[in-house]
């Protein structure tokens, strides 16, 4: 960059944070050295996670098009498609149209570096491209440094540090503050970049660079220090495009090529395959075994949460396991199971959710999570795979989660949803099927085992009085003996209780008239018959009720 910059931005500290929104396009990471997880939303590249998949370190990294009548912020006008090479192979190519220009982008992690690359070519007339990068280091946009640095656009936080480098350069970059002194403001206000800024401390910062060519690539790279991250993006950008892009292809072909589906049809085989490369995207590095339930923040584009969904909660976890031992991806579930084995905590339970190095994030306690945990040790006892002193430590952890489930089941702090207490069929059916599963594979002491099958027949015997309601309006109206419902609070039974809804602002119903999907999991883990008649009437109710018809 040879244009003299203009010391500090104004307006300090910058607008309240906030992350981005949760409409992700795709999601990726490459299998290697490297650590860093990227995903899309608009076409363009949203939160980059570093160096753990809980930590994100960007809100965006977007682009505006402009010429000497016309500027467009690419993200804003809407009008993209996305392409992969393969259902299975994360490789995002994206073009956007627009009436004055076209926009290719290609996205992809270098396999052995922190380093996100993009590849990008710009089609229109007398048009300039422009990269707006927006810092979220450490996981909050509070607090951020923004500056000009090694002809690149810089950002520091903390232990944090990112480069922004481009393979032709910079022609001029600009730092700000979010919604007062940034890039955005600048075209929002003057049509075109006329600011300049060196620095913006200590805020809620973006940086602006104008690229001098309309065709390269952009690296961007992560380390604890500034002179580390310029080491990463200036070698990355060294080695070319081409060579990390060939790596990460074979990288993911290698994971992919023993995946199986038995499923005959090729569009079900494409889907499966692409989920699977979903799940193993949400893997750790740092921490294997460690699946967090999603590379976003829902609420994000509101606040400038720390959570969000970037955390591990047990259940997914052990959801996720199960697809991976379905797709013969063995070793990842015993990852898996190592790592629920270490972070167990010692009354039994695990956190409603937490960070990948296991510190714990929100605190409610949900006994589906203590419960679904052992049936993948029994899964995984099932297909013979708890070998190599697995087993031992296995049992260990069996024997604390069953003990809280005795202790404090049927009724749950808080239900799959995380909202209500109470019991609910899913729950319900969770529990009894551990407690079972723990006794028939042998992880518990003759005397533990017959206390489990005994206190799993009477949960069982005892669904229908807890979470079954009959004869109610709602049952004549559809000509029906009764249903089972969502939940039915603590101590109480279901045909004649009130439940709080949490998520309506403290809205009070009949338990009766709560209904949901849960009741299909005393089918799924063997409880009922698919043909009870509780079922089919129940099953009755959700359709005419809950649903909804889909191309």
């Amino acid at each position: 960059m040879d244009t003299p910059c203009d010391g500090d931005a104004p307006g300090w500290p910058g607008m309240a944070p906030a992350w981005t929104s949760s409409a992700k396009d795709i999601v990726g990471t490459a299998l290697g050295a490297g650590r860093v997880w990227f995903t899309l939303g608009y076409g363009i590249l949203n939160e980059v996670y570093w160096p753990s998949c809980s930590t994100p370190q960007i809100r965006d990294l977007g682009f505006i098009v402009a010429g000497a009548d016309f500027w467009s912020e690419v993200k804003r006008v809407q009008n993209y498609r996305i392409a992969t090479p393969a259902p299975d192979i994360p490789l995002p190519a994206v073009v956007h149209e627009h009436p004055r220009y076209r926009l290719e982008l290609e996205l992809l992690a270098d396999p052995q570096r922190d380093v996100v690359l993009i590849r990008y070519r710009l089609h229109g007339e007398g048009l300039r491209l422009y990269a707006l990068l927006a810092p979220h280091l450490g996981g909050s946009g509070h607090d951020n440094d923004a500056l000009l640095h090694a002809g690149g656009l810089a950002a520091l936080h903390g232990e944090a540090a990112l480069l922004l480098l481009a393979d032709g350069g910079f022609t001029r970059g600009s730092a700000g503050y979010v919604g007062v002194s940034d890039g955005w403001q600048d075209f929002h206000r003057h049509g075109a970049m006329t600011w300049t800024h060196a620095r913006a401390h200590d805020g809620n910062v973006a940086l602006l660079g104008e690229l001098t060519r309309n065709e390269g690539v952009l690296a961007l790279g992560f380390a604890d220090t500034l002179e580390g991250a310029t080491c990463l993006s200036r070698a990355v950008l060294a080695q070319g495009y081409a060579a990390a892009r060939e790596a990460y292809i074979a990288g993911w072909l290698g994971w992919t090529q023993p995946l199986q589906c038995l499923h005959q049809q090729a569009p079900v085989r494409a889907a499966v395959r692409r989920s699977a490369c979903v799940i193993k995207t949400h893997g750790d590095r740092r921490f294997p075994g460690a699946l967090i339930a999603s590379l976003s923040i829902p609420w994000g584009n509101t606040r400038d949460d720390p959570g969000g969904y970037h955390l591990v909660w047990p259940r997914d976890a052990v959801q996720s396991g199960f697809a991976m031992l379905a797709c013969a991806h063995h070793e990842e579930s015993r990852a898996l199971l190592a790592y629920l084995i270490a972070t167990q905590n010692a009354d039994g339970h695990w956190a409603q959710n937490f960070f990948t190095d296991s510190r714990p994030y929100w605190t409610g306690v949900q006994l589906d999570q203590a419960a679904l945990p052992v049936l993948l040790v029994a899964k995984l006892d099932e297909l013979g795979l708890l070998h190599d002193g697995l087993r031992e430590a296995a049992t260990g952890m069996v024997r604390r989660a069953l003990a809280f489930v005795a202790r404090t089941g049927p009724a749950s702090e808080q239900d799959r949803w995380e909202e209500n207490p109470g019991i609910n069929p899913y729950t319900l059916a969770t529990a009894v099927a551990a407690l079972v599963a723990g006794a028939e594979h042998g992880f518990l002491a003759p005397a533990d085992a017959d206390h489990a099958r005994l206190l799993a027949d009477d949960w069982n015997a005892r669904a229908e009085d807890w979470i079954y309601v009959e004869g109610t309006d709602l049952d004549r109206r559809h000509g029906l003996a009764g249903h089972y419902v969502r939940i039915a609070p603590p101590g109480q039974r279901a045909q004649s209780a009130q439940v709080a809804l949490k998520n309506r602002e403290g809205e009070t119903l009949p338990a009766a008239a709560l209904l949901g999907l849960e009741y299909l999991y005393l089918v799924r883990l063997g409880l009922r018959r698919a043909d009870d008649p509780r079922v089919r009437d129940t099953t009755r109710l959700i359709d005419a009720l809950l649903a909804v018809p889909t191309p």
